[in-house]
């Protein structure tokens, strides 16, 4: 699949503003940090599309991309950032609920995690509530070329020894940097996409 148009079509902070045309969605979520900008950057093929920032938590919306008028990539604010205020977390897990319990639309989560470290009680507290909802789930493991290959094996099963997939579910190595990994979403991405069409 060739990325020919994308566009910040909706920031929404309620059902009601969500895009009523049905198209498929992917949705994205992870920690504040763990690099959902690039991921959404480098998916798409464009530079500064989602703005990347030093400062965690900047996300605050639900924000739906529209890529080739043909599906949405839905992007969400981050969790487990200690300088986002009680009030403002529980919000933010309000609007990802809201949407989990309406969004028939809604073909799979990827959920990124940071590939250097071992996931955190907030990365295994996401999976489990993505689970809860029953929605099928691609751990995108980012950061991947920050890691040497002689710890490579050992960073991988880290994560596999703390979130234990349920079949149907999988892992996918990522790097915004080589691109590693944007082809198996895409083909994720398009597989999903032609099954609604």
């Amino acid at each position: 699949m060739k990325i020919t148009s994308v566009d910040l079509k909706i920031s929404a902070v309620r059902i009601s503003q969500y895009p009523d045309d049905n198209k498929p969605e992917f949705l994205l979520v992870g920690r504040s940090n763990v690099g959902k900008s690039s991921f959404i950057n480098t998916i798409v093929n464009r530079k500064n599309l989602a703005r990347t920032s030093a400062r965690p938590g900047k996300t605050q919306t639900l924000n739906f991309y529209e890529v080739n008028r043909s599906f949405y990539l839905v992007d969400v604010p981050g969790y487990g950032y200690a300088a986002v205020n009680k009030k403002t977390q529980a919000k933010f897990g309000k609007m990802i609920e809201d949407y989990l319990q309406t969004r028939e639309n809604l073909k799979r989560v990827f959920m990124l995690i940071d590939f250097r470290h071992k996931p955190t009680e907030d990365d295994l507290l996401m999976y489990n509530f993505l689970k809860y909802y029953n929605v099928p789930v691609t751990i995108i493991a980012t950061k991947y070329d920050k890691v040497s290959p002689s710890k490579r094996d050992k960073c991988l099963k880290q994560i596999q020894s703390v979130i234990d997939l349920v079949i149907g579910d999988e892992l996918i190595l990522f790097s915004s940097h080589t691109k590693l990994g944007r082809d198996q979403v895409i083909k994720r991405i398009e597989d999903l996409t032609i099954e609604t069409l």
